[in-house]
């Protein structure tokens, strides 16, 4: 289906229908993604106030043919809010729409518009006595509308879910321009097929999320974090197993840190304390959130006495305050930072059952010395099965040494993962950077099946085409 610019004849349509200022030129930050792998392109942001103006912008799209952008906070990693391809589509930006607009403590619901931003939301349910659990490095900047868009993961997946298991309802606007009235607090509801879920985790391709109904969850009564050495990979898993015998659900983070991520960190942010002198070559971190009545500092100290005993942990060091604790967040969280300074000759967001976790380290290992000699950051959220699998070049070598060697180790890698039964998407999604990965690893079944619910929801493409699914 050929598309039509977003060009001055459309933005003329445009201004007939809606107030002088939620239309703009496209700003240099619009047309820009954190990885620089690709340079959007565009004339025209609409920034509506309100889902009636997202109504509008989307049924006129509709009737002349022109392509949306859906744009949160610009922080996805997979290309979803960028297009350098075809006719100049519309970028339409939520950031404006950003009221919380109800909270419901005794319910544990949140009700706010797609535009607010994360750590909004967390500081709105934390004013209500609540924790709202969705936690990532981009919290300050990426928007509640892009977390559901992608059904973005983080570091608290392992005890209360992805995004996806976060949400009871949702307004949304369809590629024809109709509103979908869904914000609902309710746990139950069986009246058909859900299109929550299908919304949620489909890049703005089958709809603009203009609000949602969040859940919320009682603040832990004590919070324990700390810090574990350990001798491998396969140890981390029993150490997490034994964890969850120990503590059941109230383990709400288990991060694997590899050697090498320290090594980077200490050499590109010095400033930046980590908690032991030298680096261990794996370490994981823990954090615990107990009922009243628990201790969490001894539970993690007992945890450690159980796991030395198997000889699982070698060393340890416990938080004694929330600035310690802080302090052994912000090495987790600058990892990635410290990543992209290094800069990596690729990178991975995958998924593996946590059973072949360990085995994958070891064999993926042996499939990058094999393409030539290269540096290892596997890191990530272990409790869930997702490692961000990164190569780097040796010191003193650039990127630009490699370039020609990417697509071979992206798909080594990837293949490896789809033969362990593994996904080559686990957190970031699909966007454009990986619409040929989906398209060698996704079930046909599967594949049919997503392209006939966009045909039958998106007939014309508007909605983030190229996204996903190839144009």
């Amino acid at each position: 289906m050929t598309l039509n610019p977003a060009d001055s004849a459309f933005e003329a349509i445009l201004r007939t229908h809606l107030p002088e200022e939620v239309l703009r030129p496209a700003e240099p930050r619009y047309l820009e993604e954190p990885r620089g792998r690709w340079q959007g392109t565009s004339g025209l942001v609409a920034l509506p106030r309100s889902v009636e103006e997202v109504a509008t912008l989307v049924r006129l799209a509709a009737q002349h043919r022109v392509g949306i952008i859906p744009y949160g906070g610009g922080t996805g990693l997979v290309g979803g809010q960028v297009s350098e391809e075809g006719p100049a589509p519309l970028i339409l930006s939520l950031e404006r729409m950003n009221a919380v607009r109800a909270v419901y403590p005794e319910e544990n619901v949140l009700i706010c518009e797609a535009g607010v931003i994360l750590a909004d939301v967390q500081k709105a349910a934390d004013e209500a006595g609540r924790l709202f659990p969705l936690s990532l490095a981009a919290e300050g900047s990426a928007r509640i509308g892009g977390n559901l868009a992608t059904n973005a993961g983080g570091t608290g997946v392992l005890r209360y879910g992805n995004t996806r298991d976060l949400c009871l309802g949702l307004e949304a606007v369809l590629p024809d321009g109709q509103i979908w009235h869904g914000l609902k607090r309710l746990r139950k509801d069986n009246t058909g097929y859900d299109l929550r879920h299908l919304l949620i985790g489909s890049e703005g391709t089958l709809g603009v999320i203009t609000a949602a109904a969040l859940k919320l969850s009682p603040k832990p009564a004590q919070e324990g974090t700390g810090v574990f050495v350990v001798p491998t990979p396969e140890a981390a898993l029993h150490l997490l197993a034994l964890a969850r015998e120990q503590l059941g659900e109230m383990v709400s983070a288990f991060e694997l840190i590899a050697g090498q991520g320290l090594a980077f960190l200490a050499e590109t942010l010095p400033e930046v304390r980590q908690p032991f002198v030298k680096p261990p070559e794996w370490s994981v971190l823990i954090e615990v959130g107990l009922a009243q009545g628990l201790e969490a500092q001894a539970a993690l100290e007992r945890l450690f006495e159980t796991a030395a005993e198997a000889g699982l942990v070698r060393d340890a060091v416990i938080a004694q305050s929330a600035q310690q604790r802080d302090a052994f967040w912000s090495v987790r969280e600058h990892i990635p930072v410290a990543n992209k300074r290094i800069g990596a000759v690729s990178s991975h967001d995958i998924s593996l059952p946590l059973g072949a976790v360990a085995d994958y380290i070891r064999r993926a290992g042996a499939v990058v010395a094999g393409l030539g000699d290269f540096r290892i950051n596997c890191f990530g959220h272990l409790g869930d099965g997702n490692l961000h699998y990164n190569v780097f070049p040796q010191a003193g070598k650039r990127v630009a040494d490699h370039v020609n060697q990417r697509d071979e180790v992206k798909r080594r890698l990837h293949d490896l993962v789809d033969e362990m039964g593994g996904s080559v998407s686990a957190e970031h999604g699909i966007g454009r950077l990986k619409v040929e990965d989906l398209e060698r690893y996704g079930d046909p079944a599967k594949l049919a099946a997503m392209r006939a619910i966009k045909s039958a929801l998106d007939p014309l493409g508007i909605m983030n085409p190229g996204a996903v699914l190839r144009m």
